[in-house]
Order: C-alpha cells, then structure tokens, then sequence
C-alpha cells in the first residue's frame, strides 16, 4: 500500500470512528485522532493532568501504524503512571521528566488510564 494509501484508510478510520462514537464528552475524547506513520511519536502528560480526563494525555486520541512506538513523557509536577486497561502494557510510576515508551506489534485499539489519577484516560488505536 502507498503512504497516500496508509494515510485515506487513516483518515477514513478516524472518521468511521468519530461517528459511531456515542459517549458523552467528559468520558471519551470527542476529537478526531492525531495520526502518525512515523515510527514513533510522543504522548505529552501535561501540567495539571490529575485535573483533566480525555486532555491528562496529548494527543487523545493517537491512531498510528503498527510496529509505532509511542512515548509517554510526564511533563506535570506529580508521578502518574499510563496503564492499559487489557494490561497490554504498565509503564509503571513515572516521576516528573520521566517516559515510557511501548512498541504496538498489532493492531486494534486500546483504552489506558492513569490508576493514580483514574479520571486520565486515552485511547491508542493502531491500524
């Protein structure tokens, strides 16, 4: 498949998903997925995140390409940790400045959440 290719099916995904989406904003991200097909990208905990619910991670939603590692760096003040809720992956507790980074081998899409601060919430889908 061409990048062209990878990018429509991207796109088109996003958008099937963003219509079927029923959950009401303050429980699931309501934008359109951030789309990578580099080989990695960063997942941003910003200042604040125990505060927030579907913005405590940045991009919320991220849909990427398998084989994608994605990063997750704690740019807040306070420990949080990112957690799949299949147990996928346990980054376990990153202190202030810290990361973690996870290699996504199949597709499908996968809920996560801070178990310190469970109103964090994200959501990876890999095509």
């Amino acid at each position: 498949m061409t990048f062209r290719g990878v990018l429509l099916v991207a796109a088109l995904s996003a958008v099937a998903a963003a219509c079927s989406s029923s959950s009401s904003p303050s429980s699931s991200p309501s934008t359109t997925p951030t789309t990578t097909t580099s080989s990695s990208t960063t997942v941003s905990i910003p200042t604040n995140a125990r505060t927030l619910t579907t913005t405590a991670f940045s991009p919320n939603p991220l849909a990427v390409t398998v084989g994608t590692t994605v990063t997750w760096t704690n740019n807040d003040s306070i420990s949080h940790d990112s957690v799949a809720d299949g147990g996928m992956w346990n980054s376990g507790i990153l202190g202030p400045g810290q990361s973690f980074a996870f290699r996504f081998a199949t597709a499908g899409t996968f809920t996560y959440k801070c178990t310190l601060h469970p109103n964090m919430v994200g959501t990876v889908t890999v095509q």
